[in-house]
C-alpha cells in the first residue's frame, strides 16, 4: 500500500525549499570550525568534562591528510602511531570519507533485528579476507568486546572454564578481557575480577588439562615492546591444543588487516586459530569489533547467544566495506611489508645496534637507552612516534601508504637526536 504525504491545510504557506548538498557542506564545514573555535576561545579542556582516565600527549589535533595531522597551531606532523594503529589507511582518505558520509545520507542505523545488503556485504568482505577455517564473524564495537565474545564463545564451546594467557598480554579493559591481560596496573583497578585464569611464561608450552578451555595470545605484543612470537611456538602451541581439546584464540586488534604484510597474523605464521579477534584498523577509523569464528564452533551458536546494538550498523559496515576496498585497489598489504623492509634499512643504515621488532607496519625499535625523551624530542621536530611498557622500545604504526619520504626523515631526526641526547641505561 502507498502511503501519501498528507494534503497541506487550507491557506497554508508552502514548505521551504529542501537546502542543497552544497549549502549543507558549507554549513556543515562552518559547524564543525565553529565548535573547534569555542573551545579555542572559552580555554576549555577536555580534562574540564572528560573523565579523567587518560594520560595525553601534548597535543591538540584537528586535521589529518594521509599520513599526516594537523595540530590547532597551524603545524603538520607525520603521524607514524596511526592514532595507536587505527589509521590503516591514513587519514581522511577520499574515498572512505565518501563512501561514509553518503551512507549517512542514506540510512545511519538499525540494529541486527532487520536485515541490511551492506552487513551482508561487510560481513562476507571479513571472511573472505580470513583464513578459510574462519567462516562465520560477529561484529561489535572495540577489540575489547571482540575478545570478551570469542572468551565466552570458548567456555560455552568446551564446557571448560580455564584459559591460559602469557606474561605481557593485554586484551582489553572489560572485565573479562582485563582477566585475561597481564599488567597489574590495569588488572589492579577491577579487582577482585573474574577468575579461571592461568598464566604462563611466553614461549613456553602451558600444561594443558580437562578444563582448559582456551589459549588467548597476541602474536605481537605491542605494548609489551612488540614482542614477537616465533612460527615454532605458536605451531607447537596448535599442536597443544588440539591434543587437549583447546581452542586457541589469537588477538589481533592490532596485527590485523594487512599491518603485518599479510591479511593476518595467522597468515604470516600459517597457524589456524578457532578464534580471531580484530578491531583498530578494521573500519579505517570507525568503531568496529571483529570476532571471525571456526566453523565448527560457529556451526554450535544459537539465536541469543551474543548481542550488540550498535555492532554491524549500516555507517559501520560502510566504513568496513571502503576501507577493505582501498586496501584491494591501492595494493596496500604488500605496501605494508615494503614498508616494513623500508623502515629496517633506513634505521638500521644510521643507527648502530637497533633492534627491530615486529612486522610490516607493527614495529618496535629496541634502542640502548629510554625511549621517552626520544619520543617527546621526535614531536619537537615534527613527528609522533609511540613508546610501550618496555622502556627501550620505541613503537610505530603508521598508515600502510606513508610514504618513503616520512620513513627517510625519521631515520635521520633520531639519529640525530641519538647522537645528541646522552644515553642513559635507566628507565624514564
Amino acid at each position: 500500500m502507498r502511503l501519501d504525504a498528507p494534503a497541506a491545510a487550507p491557506g497554508a504557506t508552502a514548505p521551504a525549499a529542501a537546502p542543497s548538498a552544497d549549502s549543507l557542506a558549507t554549513e556543515a564545514a562552518s559547524l564543525l570550525d565553529a565548535w573547534t573555535a569555542t573551545v579555542t576561545e572559552r580555554g576549555d579542556r577536555e580534562a574540564d568534562w572528560q573523565l579523567a582516565t587518560y594520560d595525553k600527549l601534548p597535543l591538540t589535533l584537528v586535521r589529518g591528510d594521509g599520513s599526516r595531522v594537523l595540530d590547532a597551531s597551524g603545524r603538520w606532523y607525520w603521524d607514524l602511531y596511526g592514532g595507536h594503529a587505527v589509521a590503516l589507511i591514513g587519514h581522511a582518505h577520499p574515498l572512505w570519507a565518501a563512501v561514509v558520509g553518503e551512507q549517512a545520507k542514506r540510512f545511519t542505523f538499525y540494529s541486527n533485528v532487520v536485515y541490511q545488503p551492506l552487513r551482508t556485504a561487510a560481513c562476507r568482505t571479513i571472511v573472505e579476507f580470513a583464513p578459510k577455517n574462519l567462516t562465520r564473524v560477529f561484529l561489535s564495537n572495540s577489540g575489547a568486546e571482540a575478545n570478551e565474545v570469542a572468551l565466552k564463545m570458548a567456555r560455552h564451546h568446551t564446557g571448560r572454564k580455564t584459559v591460559i594467557s602469557f606474561d605481557g598480554a593485554f586484551h582489553g579493559r572489560t572485565a573479562a578481557a582485563l582477566a585475561v591481560t597481564a599488567s597489574e596496573k590495569y588488572r589492579n583497578y577491577s579487582q577482585p575480577g573474574l577468575s579461571h585464569t592461568r598464566w604462563a611464561t611466553w614461549g613456553e608450552i602451558p600444561e594443558l588439562d580437562d578444563d582448559v578451555a582456551a589459549i588467548i595470545l597476541e602474536p605481537i605484543q605491542s605494548l609489551n615492546g612488540m614482542r614477537t612470537a616465533t612460527r615454532a611456538w605458536l605451531h607447537a602451541l596448535r599442536a597443544a591444543c588440539d591434543a587437549n581439546g583447546t581452542l586457541l584464540i589469537l588477538d589481533e586488534v592490532q596485527s590485523a588487516w594487512g599491518r603485518l604484510g599479510a591479511n593476518f597474523a595467522a597468515d604470516l605464521y600459517d597457524v589456524r586459530a578457532d578464534f580471531i579477534t580484530g578491531a583498530k584498523s578494521a573500519g579505517g577509523g570507525f568503531p568496529i569489533g571483529v570476532t571471525l569464528v571456526d566453523e565448527a564452533v560457529a556451526d554450535k551458536a544459537k539465536n541469543g547467544d551474543q548481542g550488540s546494538t550498535f555492532g554491524a550498523g549500516a555507517l559501520a559496515c560502510a566504513a568496513i566495506l571502503a576501507t577493505h576496498h582501498v586496501l584491494r585497489e591501492e595494493g596496500l598489504v604488500e605496501r605494508a611489508k615494503a614498508v616494513g623492509a623500508y623502515v629496517a634499512a633506513a634505521l638500521t643504515a644510521v643507527i648502530p645496534n637497533v633492534e627491530l621488532r615486529g612486522y610490516g607496519c607493527l614495529l618496535g625499535v629496541k634502542l640502548d637507552q629510554p625511549v621517552k625523551p626520544l619520543v617527546a624530542a621526535l614531536r619537537d621536530h615534527g613527528f609522533i612516534v609511540g613508546g610501550s611498557d618496555d622502556p627501550h622500545v620505541m613503537r610505530l604504526m603508521p598508515p600502510l601508504n606513508v610514504p618513503f619520504e616520512a620513513i627517510d626523515a625519521f631515520a635521520s631526526a633520531l639519529a640525530a637526536l641519538l647522537a645528541s641526547i646522552p644515553a642513559s641505561r635507566s628507565p624514564s
